[in-house]
């Protein structure tokens, strides 16, 4: 062997060795992003029998159990001390996760005829919460970050391809009709999540410079991925999620990186031109929307409208809350028609011009499609307010993480987490509490990328 091939070989081992050693946990989360950013329909599932119910196992649960156990034995190499600095955040976690369990298995709920199935679903959100643990774990330093975030925006840029040929007419993946708002592989409110996610990472890159932050290479696929994204998926909710995420995002990188008017004139381009394209995509339904204000015509609606009937289920979600203030009726139960059916006749002289078939019945139990109301309904105002601490405490270490880190990746990481929790917290306002879904990995992703910010904080006190 010629002394060239020796060092080539050498080198190659050497390479093979530091990933495995450093790199390994960031490359596991990287490889289970494709298994959590794709809808059920298209995965293989096997079926568990749990009571009355069965439990549908997918490679989406099998790639959290992965991550899970990749960080337990990170933790048990290098210890817990990263999650130190994110205790806020748990302990609202775990409190959030106690309540919901008290409402899980309260008397009326195990009464209930769903119980097994309501069951299953509170044991998916605790599944799912654990990638926020998980996070600050595997991702550690800069290449880590670069690791997991190019992940992320290659597999969000291949979506939104598939949504672009969905556009414009080809039928794959459950395409809507040509010219609408698309769901890509994912659905309409995952799309948007996963398209958050990359253009948070774009705008951060505006508003800071590209050079100061991890995967400035993908700066340009995650901006006209980002951009195309949240148009393609026609979330309003999401679109104005992304204003306000942007005004945080800005103030943050101000301070800390002196952000130049140019480089804020082209955040606001860029808020612009997503609600501009997300206007466009849902024309219609906005227009119906404004008929159903009185603002603009007086043609009676023909059939189901997105935002009046939002506005039906809103108003009866309010109206259990209404009556159950602290304890709310129990988890998942504000759809049992039960429940929901008192408030039907009153939905429906608050709303005489809304189409029979938008109003809840026995056999369209449509839900409340809202996640905070529904969590009131369910949960009471404790659930809520758990529900808020939850996503403040994560807000508070990604501004912790932007303003004080020592390097510029873990401030970028906090930036990024700022903007899209904020995005991804108004996609929330029009999906009601569905768990298990690339809606709640990408939240709880995010949740741990700040907390993985503030820990390096912490680090560079130790």
């Amino acid at each position: 062997m010629t002394t060239e091939a020796l060092d080539s070989t050498r080198s190659s081992s050497r390479l093979r060795s530091f990933v495995a050693r450093d790199h390994l946990g960031a490359l596991v989360l990287t490889g289970a992003i494709p298994f959590l950013f794709v809808h059920e329909r298209y995965q293989p599932d096997l079926g568990v029998g749990l009571g009355a119910t069965t439990v549908d196992v997918r490679l989406s649960d099998v790639a959290v159990l992965v991550v899970v156990i990749t960080a337990a034995v990170v933790a048990t190499r290098d210890g817990l001390a990263r999650l130190r600095a994110g205790r806020s955040l748990w302990l609202a976690g775990v409190a959030l996760l106690a309540w919901l369990a008290f409402q899980t298995f309260r008397p009326v709920s195990l009464d209930d005829s769903l119980f097994d199935d309501h069951l299953v679903s509170f044991l998916k959100l605790l599944e799912y919460g654990l990638l926020a643990l998980a996070v600050p774990l595997l991702v550690r330093r800069v290449t880590d970050l670069t690791i997991v975030l190019g992940g992320l925006v290659l597999w969000a840029a291949v979506a939104v391809a598939v949504a672009l040929l969905q556009f414009f007419g080809v039928d794959i993946f459950g395409a809507w009709n040509a010219g609408w708002r698309q769901p890509s592989f994912l659905g309409h409110h995952d799309l948007a999540a996963l398209a958050a996610v990359a253009l948070a990472l774009a705008a951060a890159g505006i508003a800071a410079g590209r050079r100061a932050l991890p995967a400035n290479g993908l700066f340009v696929v995650a901006l006209v991925t980002g951009v195309l994204g949240l148009i393609l998926a026609g979330s309003v909710a999401a679109a104005g999620g992304l204003a306000l995420g942007a005004v945080v995002l800005w103030i943050a990188a101000r301070r800390r990186f002196g952000t130049s008017g140019r480089q804020t004139l082209a955040l606001v381009a860029v808020v612009a031109v997503v609600a501009g394209g997300v206007a466009a995509v849902r024309g219609d339904a906005l227009e119906d929307f404004l008929r159903f204000l009185g603002v603009r015509g007086d043609n009676p609606p023909v059939g189901v409208e997105t935002y009046s009937q939002r506005a039906v289920l809103a108003y009866i979600g309010l109206r259990i809350f209404e009556d159950h203030p602290v304890l709310g009726v129990g988890w998942q139960r504000s759809s049992r028609p039960e429940v929901f059916e008192p408030y039907v006749d009153d939905a429906r002289a608050r709303f005489p011009d809304v189409v029979d078939l938008a109003f809840p019945a026995e056999g369209r139990e449509w839900g409340v499609q809202n996640l905070y109301i529904q969590m009131l309904a369910d949960a009471g105002v404790i659930g809520l307010a758990l529900l808020l601490l939850v996503g403040a405490a994560g807000l508070g270490l990604a501004w912790h993480a932007t303003a004080r880190a020592p390097t510029p990746w873990a401030a970028g990481a906090g930036l990024l987490a700022s903007c899209a929790l904020l995005t991804i917290a108004a996609e929330w306002a029009s999906l009601g509490i569905v768990a298990g879904i690339p809606l709640q990995a990408a939240s709880c992703l995010l949740l741990g990328l700040a907390a993985a910010g503030a820990a390096t904080v912490e680090d560079a006190h130790v």
